[in-house]
C-alpha cells in the first residue's frame, strides 16, 4: 500500500484555568468543541469534510472524542477515538491521526486532547472489606492502592538529586520561564493562538502566568521537608484546557494551496522505570536522533517545546541532549500556564504551529521538537518539519 505524509494546517488550543478557575463550570465537550471550530476555521476546511477525531483524555472515561465531534458539528458518519497514555495521550492522538493519513485511512483529522478536571468524574477505591472507608483515588495510575502513593514530583527530584541540579538553578530556571511567558504577553504571541470561549481579556490569556519575582520562588516551600528542592513556584500544577490540530493529506494540502504547514517527520515512545520517568523524555529524545542516523543533529532543532513537570526536568533535558536553554519553552513553559494532563501534548504542537508557522517571520524555523513525559515512566518525542 503507497504511503504518504500528513501535514499540520492549523492548530489551536484553549486558555488553560486552574482545576476550579476558568474553566470551573464547563463539561469537556463545551470546553473542546469551540477550539475544533477554531482550527477548522482557521484550515478553511468544513467540518462535514473531517473524516476522524482522535482525542487524547486521561479522566473522562468513556469515549468523549465522540460527544466533542457532534458538539462541534462535525458528521455523525466521523469516527472518533479517545487515547489514554496518560499525560502522553494528545501527543499519542497526534501520532495515531498521522499514521491513520499515511496509511490512506482518511484524508483529513483531528487530533489533539483535553481535561476538564473541574468536571471530570470523581473516582472512589472500592473497599476490600465492609470495614474499610472508601478513598478518593488520583488521576494518575497507582502501583498500589495506599493513600500515601508516591506523588509525580519524587521522580524529577530522584533526577535532579542524580544530576546536581541544586534548587537555585530550578528557582532560576522558573524565573526565566516566567519572564519568557510575560515577554510573549507583551509580544501578543498567544494571538491566533488562543481561542477564547468567551469575549473578555480572561478567556485570552492562561490563568496561572503571572508577571516573575525570584524573592516569591526562592521562599516557596519544598514538597518534601528534608532537603527537598522541588517546589510548587518550579514545577507544574494540573490544570483545565484542550488543544488540536487539523492534519490532512498530501493532496489535501495541495488542494488548499499549499499553505505554510508542519510535516511530522519521526516519532519515538518509550517506557522507562515508573521511578524515573522525568528522566523517559530524554531517553525518548536520544532514541529519536539515533534512528535519524547522523541526518539531524539536536543543535540544528531551532526550538523545542518540552511539557516541563518541573525546572529540574528542563534542566536535565537542555543538558542532557546539549540543547541551548533559549530554545526550550521560548515563550514560557508549564511551570506558568499549567499541565493540562491528557491534553499537554496537543498544547506543546499547538505552541510550535505558533513558534513556526504563524509567528515564523523572515527566517521560519525549520525543525521543532516535542517532549513529553508521562505518569508511569513513558516519554514520547516528536520531530516536526515546517514547509
Amino acid at each position: 500500500m503507497p504511503e504518504t505524509t500528513a501535514y499540520i494546517v492549523a492548530a489551536r488550543r484553549s486558555a488553560l484555568g486552574r482545576v476550579g478557575g476558568l474553566h470551573r463550570g464547563r463539561r469537556i465537550d463545551a470546553l473542546a468543541a469551540p477550539v475544533v471550530v477554531a482550527a477548522l476555521q482557521d484550515a478553511g476546511i468544513a467540518a462535514a469534510e473531517v473524516e476522524d477525531l482522535v482525542l487524547g483524555n486521561a479522566t473522562e472515561g468513556g469515549n468523549p472524542a465522540r460527544l466533542i465531534a457532534l458538539a462541534a458539528g462535525l458528521s455523525e458518519a466521523v469516527a472518533a477515538t479517545t487515547i489514554d497514555r496518560q499525560c502522553g495521550s494528545s501527543l499519542e492522538a497526534i501520532i495515531a491521526a498521522h499514521r491513520a493519513i499515511a496509511l490512506g485511512d482518511c484524508e483529513i483529522a483531528v487530533a489533539g486532547g483535553a481535561e476538564s478536571l473541574s468536571t471530570a468524574p470523581w473516582r472512589i477505591m472500592r473497599p476490600r472489606t465492609l470495614y474499610q472507608t472508601p478513598h478518593f483515588m488520583r488521576y494518575e495510575p497507582a502501583m498500589t492502592d495506599a493513600a500515601d502513593e508516591p506523588q509525580p514530583f519524587e521522580a524529577s527530584e530522584t533526577l535532579a538529586h542524580a544530576l546536581g541540579i541544586s534548587r537555585q538553578e530550578q528557582d532560576e530556571w522558573a524565573f526565566a520561564t516566567h519572564a519568557n511567558a510575560a515577554r510573549a504577553r507583551e509580544e501578543r504571541s498567544f494571538v491566533g493562538e488562543i481561542v477564547p470561549l468567551r469575549a473578555n481579556a480572561e478567556e485570552a490569556r492562561d490563568e496561572s502566568a503571572a508577571a516573575p519575582d525570584l524573592d516569591d520562588i526562592s521562599e516557596s516551600v519544598p514538597f518534601a521537608p528534608d532537603g527537598g528542592t522541588l517546589t510548587p513556584a518550579n514545577t507544574s500544577a494540573m490544570h483545565d484546557g484542550a488543544a488540536f490540530a487539523v492534519m490532512v493529506s498530501e493532496a489535501v494540502w495541495q488542494r488548499l494551496g499549499q499553505p505554510p504547514a508542519l510535516r511530522l517527520l519521526r516519532t519515538v515512545s518509550v517506557g522507562a522505570r515508573p521511578t524515573e520517568e522525568a528522566a523517559a523524555p530524554i531517553t525518548a529524545a536520544r532514541k529519536l536522533f539515533e534512528r535519524l542516523n547522523g541526518s539531524l543533529h539536536a543543535g540544528e532543532i531551532g526550538v523545542v517545546e518540552l511539557s516541563e513537570s518541573s525546572a529540574a526536568q528542563a534542566i536535565a533535558f537542555a543538558r542532557s541532549l546539549k540543547l541551548d536553554p533559549a530554545r526550550i519553552n521560548p515563550a514560557g513553559g508549564a511551570i506558568v500556564r499549567g499541565h493540562p494532563f491528557g491534553a499537554s501534548g496537543a498544547v506543546l504542537v499547538a505552541r510550535l504551529y505558533t513558534d513556526m508557522v504563524r509567528r515564523s517571520g523572515d527566517n521560519p524555523t525549520r525543525f521543532g521538537l516535542a517532549g513529553q513525559g508521562a505518569i508511569g515512566g513513558l516519554g514520547v518525542a516528536v520531530l516536526f518539519e515546517r514547509v
